[in-house]
């Protein structure tokens, strides 16, 4: 079992809260407010009232021994800054932390933040690429400039193999996954000479600008 902290119950901390829990993690919540630790302790393994700005405060919960310390503190950039550094001091080993502008990631980056997240920022670009596409169903961005796409299968590519359609090199990008609906419910790691059918569901990996060739496709 996981055992992670949530510093910070903003909206973003709530749902981590929530959906950590759910996947199985022991999750520990902190934040200063009453109000919000009470919106989280039926969710979560222990929710406590504390202000994680001060060093010894932060110490006595042994985050050390966490796998992962989430900072989602509501919208002060120094804050953040201060409670990240902290963590680093006490030899957290993975500190993730939501950022709100370019130049505070910049800063979280510089003193030691492991992942920076941007929740707005990637839902919307989630939300632009999946509109801008009747194929594409759902993207998921890893860095700037790649992601994964969970597309339907072109209809110029049905009745055809991977081997065959060679998308590595034609396109740049690679089917990792495929979500078999028929002839039973699955999900397999393709190889070369899997045909693919029109009710498959594809994974797809790749540079940002050659997953966008998929848009083009017939």
């Amino acid at each position: 079992m996981h055992h992670i902290a949530v510093i910070g119950i903003s909206s973003f901390g709530y749902y981590m809260c929530k959906y950590l829990t759910e996947t199985g993690a022991a999750v520990l919540a902190i934040d200063v407010d009453e109000a919000k630790v009470d919106s989280v302790k039926e969710i979560v393994s222990k929710a406590v009232v504390a202000d994680a700005t001060s060093r010894d405060v932060l110490a006595n919960f042994e985050l050390d021994e966490f796998d992962n310390v989430i900072v989602s503190v509501g919208e002060s950039i120094d804050t953040s800054i201060l409670i990240t550094l902290f963590l680093k001091e006490l030899k957290v080993p993975t500190i993730t932390v939501k950022a709100f502008t370019e130049d505070h990631a910049k800063i979280l980056d510089k003193i030691g933040a492991t992942v920076i997240v941007f929740p707005e920022k990637d839902t919307a670009r989630r939300v632009a690429y999946t509109m801008q596409s009747k194929n594409l169903l759902e993207y998921f961005p890893v860095g700037e400039d790649h992601g994964f796409v969970e597309t339907t299968v072109p209809p110029s590519w049905s009745g055809k193999t991977l081997m065959e359609l060679d998308v590595r090199r034609k396109l740049g990008v690679q089917v990792v996954l495929i979500k078999e609906i028929l002839p039973e419910n699955k999900v397999i790691v393709p190889t070369g000479d899997y045909m693919l059918k029109d009710s498959d569901v594809m994974v797809v990996v790749g540079n940002n600008r050659d997953l966008e060739k998929l848009e083009s496709l017939e």
